[in-house]
């Protein structure tokens, strides 16, 4: 992963490019919806509105997240982007409960659709829009491991599902005559909104609740700090993701009889390891002798 200030400008880079594509849809969008009165547009047009709230949201929090620590904040402001996501998750349901409404009414009280060409030339414009900006998010989320940006790549990953979903609505009540096409798409689309944002919002709060590590990093940390010449074992591994970055806390088990030097050397090059391994990740590794009794010894991974 990309660190440092690389990392910090690919991320501003990703919540401008997300704000100024929302932006633009939802133009485009809504010129649309008033030609055409379609309610899977409509759905669209809702989205991208709540997806520019989502963005602006993500834009702010990643820039809060990127502040340094001080005195008041020791472990950072990393938790700005979880908090970013967790509130795209709320945005995203409450779109999705307007939509599911607006659908229900639609199927009570069926409406015809116009100017189909014109609602489906948006769509594709969105389509392109959304690919690339999905594109460039994937790559700054794979570089920087941003849970923000990974949220906000999510639910732009979701909106070229729907933009499609939109087009064969359009596309079906026009070759069927059957007005009621078009809201049953729309709740479809407000389904999947509604699932977007329970992803959304199980990984933000997996970051606020100082959830561990997935299983296989995890055992990545013992391989390589067991791997150091020395190390006898460990316990009391804890780890979490602080949104910009993650924590790794462990005690090795070195020889009693070395010298304090020597144990921190050790220590020392333990670190350096899992730092090589885990860019962003801030390492504490406490030293202790083999064999010393500790009522966290219950947690040990022998050497």
């Amino acid at each position: 992963m990309e660190s440092g200030a690389q990392g910090d400008r690919l991320r501003r880079y990703a919540t401008y490019a997300s704000v100024s594509v929302a932006s633009t849809l939802i133009v485009a969008k809504l010129g649309a919806y008033l030609l055409t009165d379609s309610v899977s547009i409509l759905s669209s047009l809702i989205d991208s509105c709540t997806d520019l709230m989502a963005s602006v949201v993500t834009l702010l929090g990643v820039r809060h997240a990127l502040r340094p620590a001080d005195a008041h904040h020791r472990f950072g402001h990393g938790k700005a982007e979880a908090l970013a996501g967790l509130a795209q998750a709320a945005f995203i349901a409450g779109s999705a409960v307007l939509l599911s409404v607006e659908a229900v009414r639609r199927m009570i009280r069926p409406e015809p659709i116009g100017e189909g060409a014109m609602g489906i030339a948006v769509m594709l414009l969105s389509i392109v829009l959304t690919a690339g900006l999905v594109t460039f998010q994937r790559r700054v989320q794979a570089a920087t491991g941003s849970v923000a940006i990974g949220a906000d790549r999510l639910h732009y990953s979701g909106d070229l599902l729907m933009n499609g979903a939109v087009i064969a609505a359009i596309l079906l009540t026009g070759a069927t005559g059957l007005a009621i096409v078009d809201p049953l798409f729309g709740i479809g689309i407000a389904l999947f909104l509604l699932n977007g944002a329970r992803g959304v919002a199980r990984d933000a709060l997996d970051v606020l609740m100082d959830r561990e590590l997935a299983e296989e990093e995890r055992a990545r940390i013992v391989e390589l700090a067991r791997a150091e010449p020395g190390v006898r074992g460990l316990h009391d591994l804890r780890t979490r993701n602080a949104g910009t970055g993650r924590f790794i806390e462990l005690h090795l088990e070195l020889d009693g009889a070395l010298t304090l030097t020597a144990a921190h050397d050790i220590a020392d090059r333990v670190e350096r390891r899992l730092r090589d391994a885990f860019v962003n990740a801030e390492v504490l590794v406490h030293q202790e002798p083999a064999g010393l009794a500790d009522e966290r010894l219950d947690n040990r991974i022998a050497g």
